[in-house]
């Protein structure tokens, strides 16, 4: 898939919190974590879960 974000950062999933709309991601990227807020039907379809690799999109 291209994207035209270019802050596009490697990482590793920490941990997924499951509410009952919302899922909080946390992702370690380098020495950081950064944590976002997705609906938990895209956490669910991405197959979110802690150690997949992932990049982090923030545009």
């Amino acid at each position: 898939m291209r994207i035209s974000a270019r802050n596009q950062l490697p990482g590793t999933v920490q941990s997924v919190k499951y509410g009952e709309v919302m899922a909080e991601v946390t992702v370690r990227v380098g020495e950081h974590q950064i944590v976002s807020a997705i609906t938990r039907t895209a956490a669910e379809s991405l197959g979110l879960e802690p150690g997949k690799e992932v990049i982090v999109v923030i545009k």
